[in-house]
């Protein structure tokens, strides 16, 4: 079985076992097609004769070192170890599907595999006995070559997500597990393997992402046989998953792009699978004004309105109202839970705000985060049983709030009803969703388990509240970046990648995330001069030039600025909407420099036409110029002219210099050969400043 795109080639075969993956990697003509010798490595001593293939689910049963990828036995201990025996076989519109058994075990297995964009895998497991079975895990796996020998992982905490660790892939197993009920800040479900010195440009580079946004747990193993192999599934708690008769499991989706020339390729085929979900935004990217660093819970109509009318003279085109316009929720202690408006807050109900953002030209978003409940809250009172929690035990309190359960039927309605409700008597076009707290403990009431079974009520509900509302996005927000995976991304328009707006850790955070995801769906706002989660300051121009890549929003005050600041600020949304087509329709880029305090990205034209680029300087370099910036992939032999791009006005490029290179005041043209392989001259940073360089041919 021989699968093709434009940049890869996969080759599958079924037997012994289940679907096996021989080569996922640089396109291969279709005649070239693998077989079984091929695959025969000889028997050194002290080995199993185990098939050099490495399935996509590795069965212990056959001999393979590696972990199992199907973990469970029956109440007795039994059907531990299946082995399974292909039954069918079907081509799908662009891929395959495998269905395979052990009547033995009583199991049933079906593998698909398909390569658009992307190469996409998934698994489900069938209970065909007569009798219970308990599922511990099953993982998606795929072998990799010798020569891939270079691994990055994506780890992080709260206010400072995907942060990359890169290290050889040495023999050994590398482990991750989150155990967060969430996509998690800690541990981001991403990965990207290559040759050695894979570069954005250049080597072979294998990324791989499990769009789950739940628990789960990721393998990279090199044996001792040499064999390479990834492993990503979803971490089930013990019990948590029990198979009746009859009753299946179906494996979160594993995504993978593959390149031949470097890490941006890869991503610009996940960005094409981003940009092709039925839930991508088909409309221009609004400016966004949220409102929690401007106000946090100090809701006061007449100074919100206030609010909106500034941010729409910077020209905002979508306002958001934060947490704190509903019930008692005066402060994170109360009310969380109660989804009606505060009587007290707004006596005339939301509408005269939303009137007056509508008045002023701009849509209104509201933030809601409802999975959660305030203990002090009338929901609570009312229904103490629907909290996700293990009976017998006292609930753990984080934010001072717990999880509802909505596996349960009764809590699931009530929630979608209230939500439903908010979005049908209000002009609602936008919905930050929130996520804030960890499940800990996290059990139906039954007393199993229930983490996997809550996520999936999460997709049901803004499946559901999207199917009754289409015009209304969502964004996907965890306390940040907690969730913000593509199986969220399948039914959002957005994600928050971190609560911290402070630019200088913004650069690596959304250098990161441009990895898997293109600018259009990340949110990047422009904050205070003082980041509030850093006590860090920041001019204008280095805030600006960092959030204008993505979804622009601004976090901040706008009534404690300046009319000189307000007409600054006004100058870069109208330098985002100005290049907007291209930020959000191009191809975003990760140029490398020598210099590892210099981080420079950028999107080209999808016909290489023009290009915007930042240049920003982390910290002080180790020499007083910094080495030219090359800038490979425009069009061959074409010409394209280079100038620097004022964010606004009084914005300069700025550093410790006498004198900087001329072309920054005049532009200069070059031919992209010499853009590729020399490079162009830096003007001279201060740490913690960017330059914009705008490329026309």
């Amino acid at each position: 079985m021989h699968l093709h795109n434009s940049q890869c080639s996969v080759q599958l075969r079924t037997g012994p076992g289940s679907l096996a993956l021989l080569h996922w990697g640089a396109p291969l003509p279709s005649g070239a097609s693998i077989r079984a010798d091929d695959m025969d490595r000889g028997l050194p001593h002290g080995v199993l004769p185990v098939d050099g293939a490495v399935a996509i689910v590795p069965e212990h049963g056959v001999g393979t070192p590696l972990r199992p990828g199907l973990l469970g036995h029956r109440p007795d201990g039994s059907g531990w170890a299946p082995i399974f025996t292909v039954r069918a076989f079907e081509h799908t519109a662009n891929g395959v599907r495998v269905r395979a058994s052990d009547t033995s075990a009583g199991l049933e297995l079906t593998t698909e595999v398909t390569l658009g964009s992307v190469l996409a895998i998934r698994t489900s497991i069938s209970n065909v006995s007569d009798e219970p079975y308990v599922l511990q895990s099953v993982m998606c796996t795929v072998a990799l070559p010798p020569h891939a020998d270079e691994i990055i992982t994506y780890h992080g905490r709260w206010a400072n997500e995907l942060q990359p660790h890169r290290a050889p892939w040495l023999p050994g197993t590398i482990g991750v597990e989150n155990r967060r009920g969430r996509t998690s800040h800690d541990h981001f479900p991403m990965l990207v393997v290559g040759t050695h010195g894979f570069g954005e440009h250049h080597g072979e580079a294998w990324c791989l992402h499990l769009a789950w946004s739940g628990n789960h747990q990721m393998l990279a193993h090199v044996l001792a046989d040499g064999t390479r192999a990834i492993q990503f599934g979803e971490l089930l708690h013990p019990g948590e998953v029990v198979l009746e008769p009859g009753e299946s499991y179906e494996s979160p989706t594993l995504l993978g792009s593959y390149s031949s020339a470097g890490l941006n390729r890869a991503s610009h085929a996940f960005h094409d699978y981003v940009r092709s979900l039925p839930s991508a935004p088909r409309t221009t990217r609004p400016v966004t004004l949220n409102t929690w660093e401007a106000v946090y819970f100090d809701h006061r109509p007449d100074r919100l309105m206030m609010l909106a009318t500034a941010a729409a003279e910077v020209g905002v085109e979508r306002f958001v109202l934060d947490d704190g316009w509903f019930s008692t929720r005066r402060n994170d202690r109360s009310g969380l839970g109660d989804w009606t408006v505060s009587n007290a807050v707004y006596p005339n109900g939301l509408t005269p705000l939303i009137e007056h953002v509508q008045t002023l030209g701009m849509t209104f978003g509201l933030w809601v985060e409802p999975e959660m409940a305030n203990p002090d809250s009338d929901l609570f009172r009312t229904h103490p049983d629907w909290i996700l929690a293990t009976p017998g035990y006292t609930p753990v309190l984080g934010r001072n709030q717990l999880v509802l359960d909505l596996t349960n039927p009764a809590a699931f309605e009530h929630v979608l009803d209230a939500v439903d409700s908010l979005l049908q008597t209000n002009a609602i076009s936008y919905l930050k969703w929130d996520m804030n707290r960890d499940h800990v403990h996290a059990s139906s009431s039954t007393g199993r388990a229930a983490t996997h079974q809550q996520t999936l009520a999460v997709y049901r509900m803004i499946d559901e509240l999207r199917r009754r509302h289409p015009h209304v996005e969502i964004e996907s927000c965890a306390s940040g970046g907690g969730r913000m995976d593509l199986g969220m991304l399948s039914r959002t328009q957005r994600v928050w990648l971190s609560d911290s707006i402070d630019a200088l850790d913004r650069q690596v955070i959304q250098r990161s995330a441009s990895v898997l995801l293109p600018p259009e769906v990340m949110g990047m706002h422009i904050g205070p001069e003082r980041a509030h989660t850093t006590g860090r300051r920041h001019d204008l121009s280095f805030r600006a030039a960092t959030a204008l890549f993505g979804h622009l929003g601004i976090e901040m005050d706008l009534l404690s600025l300046d009319k000189r600041e307000l007409k600054r600020l006004a100058q870069v949304v109208s330098l985002h909407k100005q290049f907007r087509p291209l930020l959000h329709g191009g191809r975003s880029v990760r140029l490398e420099h020598p210099d590892a305090s210099l981080l420079v990205h950028g999107v080209y034209a999808v016909d290489a036409s023009e290009a915007l680029l930042c240049v920003a300087r982390l910290t002080s370099g180790g020499s007083l110029h910094a080495a030219p910036l090359r800038v490979p992939g425009l069009t061959p032999e074409a010409r394209y002219t280079a100038r620097i791009v004022p964010l606004h006005d009084g914005d300069r490029v700025v550093g410790p210099a006498l004198r900087q290179p001329p072309w920054t005041e005049q532009g200069i043209t070059l031919h992209s050969a010499l853009l590729a392989e020399r490079g162009i001259e830096l003007p001279i940073l201060w740490p913690e400043h960017a330059v914009l360089i705008h490329l026309t041919r």
